[in-house]
């Protein structure tokens, strides 16, 4: 039986074995925070993501899907948390080509199930808080400048549109039930800890491996790229500052392109190993309804909560690739079906 400090500041993180909320729990139990990790363990969530935790006797794993509305209710009122980290999502455009149902299941209706469950808890608990992170592809294709918080959503995907979906409804909550809540809307992350069927680490399996980098269309899709440990810190700055009822956009300010993406990553690679032959950039058949760039305004986060990215993308990719090619056994830990196989193709 783990007993728990009532002093202790005590934290649900949902969905903590993925990529972005392993690497959040791995900072809030630096940061002296017990931790309640609730995953329901799908194919992007890893057991070795937390291996190697730097306050085990402050963290607690629970199997739940955020849909089984009474085991979140027991937990809430187990724990007791003073904040609730909502990361637990379908996130995979490509995936959603293939089965937007997982993605309505999860990200719509077990956010709604969540917010139940917050709703009722937080009428007894006040000093309280859930953080719902997002993504900035609910804006949709940003030609020119960057989205801003209060812009229109005009998501591309079943992936997006599941959640412009519960971002709207953390929002009603707030607005109609009064529930102190948050949404976060990041640009794209990458680091320690992602799955490979995302770019960077799928281009550095691949480079590892020698195989060639499969690259979308002309490799011209332009993305925000933002350091995966900027992006947790951020997400703790709006639970410790943030103004209840506001969205606060998290990047960069940093866009790069695919293509080019490619190629710093074969050029950062050079300085570790020799890379084999068959590293070479191969253009493949695009995604369907493939948005062309994305970039968020952050300029209020940076304003209003005083923080800013520390991380620059020179640094921060090469910190990467050392990452993975010092524990390749990361990319053993998940099925090679997923990592190599092409998915989101219309049938």
């Amino acid at each position: 039986m783990i007993i728990v400090k009532k002093t202790m500041r005590k934290i649900i993180v949902t969905g903590g074995l993925g990529f972005i909320g392993s690497n959040l729990i791995n900072m809030l139990l630096k940061r002296n925070y017990y931790v309640v990790n609730l995953d329901k363990i799908t194919y992007a969530s890893n057991f070795f993501n937390l291996k190697k935790l730097p306050n085990k006797k402050n963290y607690k794993f629970v199997k739940c899907d955020i849909g089984d509305k009474n085991k979140v209710e027991r937990l809430l009122n187990k724990f007791k948390p003073t904040c609730v980290f909502n990361l637990a999502a379908e996130t995979h455009v490509d995936r959603s080509i293939d089965s937007p149902e997982n993605f309505i299941n999860t990200n719509i209706l077990g956010t709604f199930n969540l917010l139940e469950n917050f709703r009722k808890y937080s009428k007894k608990n006040k000093n309280v808080r859930l953080i719902h992170i997002s993504t900035d592809e609910v804006y949709g294709d940003i030609l020119k400048g960057r989205s801003k918080e209060i812009d229109t959503y005009i998501p591309s995907s079943p992936y997006a549109a599941s959640k412009a979906s519960s971002d709207h409804l953390v929002y009603s909550y707030v607005r109609t039930f009064n529930i102190p809540a948050i949404v976060t809307n990041c640009s794209n992350n990458y680091g320690p800890r992602q799955h490979p069927e995302k770019l960077i680490p799928k281009l550095i399996y691949n480079i590892i491996s020698n195989n060639v980098l499969p690259i979308y269309g002309k490799g011209k899709n332009s993305r925000e790229w933002i350091h995966v440990d900027d992006h947790c810190d951020a997400l703790i700055k709006v639970f410790k500052k943030g103004k209840i009822g506001n969205f606060y956009n998290i990047g960069s300010n940093y866009n790069l392109d695919n293509i080019s993406v490619a190629k710093h990553l074969i050029k950062v690679s050079k300085k570790y190993i020799k890379i084999g032959r068959k590293v070479k950039i191969k253009f493949i058949k695009d995604r369907p309804g493939h948005d062309l760039r994305y970039a968020i305004d952050s300029s209020k986060i940076r304003r209003s909560l005083k923080w800013r990215p520390k991380y620059s993308f020179k640094d921060g990719i090469d910190k990467t690739f050392l990452w993975y090619l010092k524990n390749q056994n990361f990319y053993s830990s998940i099925n090679k079906k997923d990592i190599i196989n092409r998915i989101g193709l219309k049938r």
